[in-house]
């Protein structure tokens, strides 16, 4: 693609997470175009990595951009909640030669993605069938855990974004109450996002290795938990994703109960994809719905995972879509 085509039609897109940041190209109505998945270990800035994207592809030079990232949007100054990287606003838009810059929550991004999701995009979890025009929810556990919702004002999806993966994390038996004791003298405050996330997965297990009294049982990365799940010599594993799946229904439900999000829950984020047959939708689903005397109100909302690898990109893409 030359510079000259790129210029003022083409615009910037790109997913910022704790981890790595997604890149791609846009142009008006279309699907996002030439991704590029950067580990944020490669760069020092995200402005440098902007433009080693943008060179990586041709060398256009967009006039226009939106960028959902892993932090509060609040004024001009942003700071990564799981990565050491923050920027102007102003001076990243200056930097890239930008004409506009649009920034979003990334959870907020993922919000908008959601009604364009087909079939193939998501997998349904348990019953339940969603309202139209009523609030959707969204739950996204990757490096952190993201919560946003989607709402319609004349006819219009608006998100709503929020810091609600950071609320503190209830036990629901006593079995999770141990744990999150034993986490709250390691940790202090002990969040949703604790427990709800790839370094989650790692608390959940050093925890309950703890507390079977495994001194010796060795410090696992999320991909290696995900892997000894299920496995007859490593019951400490399945327990783990057994008690992230419980949660993370916990978790869902009550957002949903908050939103009154009866147009469904999705459940985006890279982690519960990854964790495939160790995800146990049946009891993420029964704890979703274990809500007492709103136990049938619960049923009645369906519950999603979302598939699709880059939906932040398409809810930037809508947009700018609307400008």
């Amino acid at each position: 693609m030359s510079r000259s085509a790129g210029r003022g039609r083409v615009r910037l897109l790109a997913d910022v997470g704790g981890t790595n940041a997604r890149f791609a190209l846009q142009r008006r109505g279309a699907r996002p175009s030439e991704l590029r998945v950067i580990s944020d270990d490669r760069y020092s800035t995200l402005a440098a990595a902007a433009k080693a994207y943008l060179e990586a592809v041709g060398g256009v030079r967009p006039r226009v951009a939106a960028f959902a990232v892993a932090s509060p949007v609040i004024g001009d100054r942003i700071a990564l909640t799981n990565r050491a990287w923050s920027f102007s606003i102003k001076a990243l838009r200056e930097t890239l030669g930008l004409d506009a810059l649009h920034i979003v929550n990334d959870i907020e991004a993922v919000a908008l993605a959601l009604p364009a999701l087909g079939g193939k995009d998501r997998i349904a979890i348990g019953g339940g069938r969603a309202k139209p025009g009523a609030p959707i929810g969204v739950l996204a556990p990757g490096t952190g855990l993201g919560a946003a919702a989607l709402v319609w004002h004349r006819g219009v999806a608006v998100p709503v974004a929020s810091e609600g993966g950071h609320v503190t994390m209830p036990a629901a038996d006593d079995a999770e109450a141990a744990v999150l004791d034993w986490l709250r003298r390691d940790l202090g405050h002990v969040s949703a996002e604790r427990v709800l996330s790839g370094q989650g997965l790692i608390n959940l297990h050093r925890a309950l290795a703890a507390l079977a009294g495994g001194a010796h049982e060795p410090a696992l990365d999320p991909a290696e938990v995900t892997r000894r799940a299920g496995a007859d010599a490593h019951p400490i594993a399945t327990a783990t994703t057994a008690m992230f799946s419980a949660m993370l229904g916990t978790v869902a439900g009550n957002l949903a109960l908050t939103f009154g999000a009866l147009g469904g829950i999705y459940i985006a984020g890279g982690i519960v994809p990854k964790l495939g047959a160790a995800f146990d939708a049946a009891r993420f689903r029964a704890r979703f719905e274990d809500k007492g005397r709103f136990q049938p109100y619960l049923a009645r909302i369906p519950t999603w995972i979302v598939t699709h690898e880059t939906p932040a990109l398409l809810g930037l893409a809508a947009l700018l879509d609307r400008d």
